[in-house]
């Protein structure tokens, strides 16, 4: 089974958010229930790479959590689905929640915010000072919006560095 971002995001929402461990888990299973088949580890790895590329999936703390964490290693590092994410359950990954056995988990969209605008910010940084391409800032400038429709934060002073890259 290779997955594309958004059908990530689709599964880590069915759980609110999951590890890395889990969410393979949760793809091998829908994969088994497809076809018995399993994963490929590095369609997964550049799936999971592309999605935090394009804002599709965040990447968080346990920290950012509201729902109880006490379980869970307080290093561990879990994936959402992100601002510029369009969700797709991939199909036989609809029970998957009841399979694994894994409780919703709730994040705080302010420290979510905060997260993203983090990774935003380094995302223009890469971008103005690598090899950088009108059309990487170009979408960078969108997913601005879709941050700010996403989590309560303000991006003007970073849509400001982007427009002047693109002058």
């Amino acid at each position: 089974m290779d997955a594309t971002a958004d059908e990530l995001a689709g599964v880590v929402d069915l759980f609110g958010g999951l590890s890395r461990d889990e969410l393979e888990r949760a793809l091998s299973e829908a994969a088994f229930r497809a076809d018995g088949r399993s994963i490929d580890e590095g369609a997964l790895e550049e799936a999971i790479d592309d999605g935090l590329e394009s804002f599709t999936l965040l990447e968080c703390t346990v920290a950012e959590m509201t729902t109880d964490p006490r379980t869970l290693d307080a290093e561990d590092q879990f994936y959402v689905s992100g601002p510029a994410a369009f969700p797709e359950v991939p199909e036989y990954a609809e029970d998957v929640p009841h399979i694994l056995d894994i409780d919703r988990r709730r994040f705080d969209r302010e420290a979510l915010g905060e997260t993203a605008r983090d990774r935003f910010s380094d995302a223009i940084d890469e971008a103005l000072n690598g090899a950088r391409s009108d059309e990487r800032l170009e979408y960078l400038l969108e997913v601005s919006y879709d941050i700010e429709a996403w989590a309560p934060v303000e991006l003007a002073d970073e849509r400001g560095r982007l427009e002047e890259g693109l002058d």
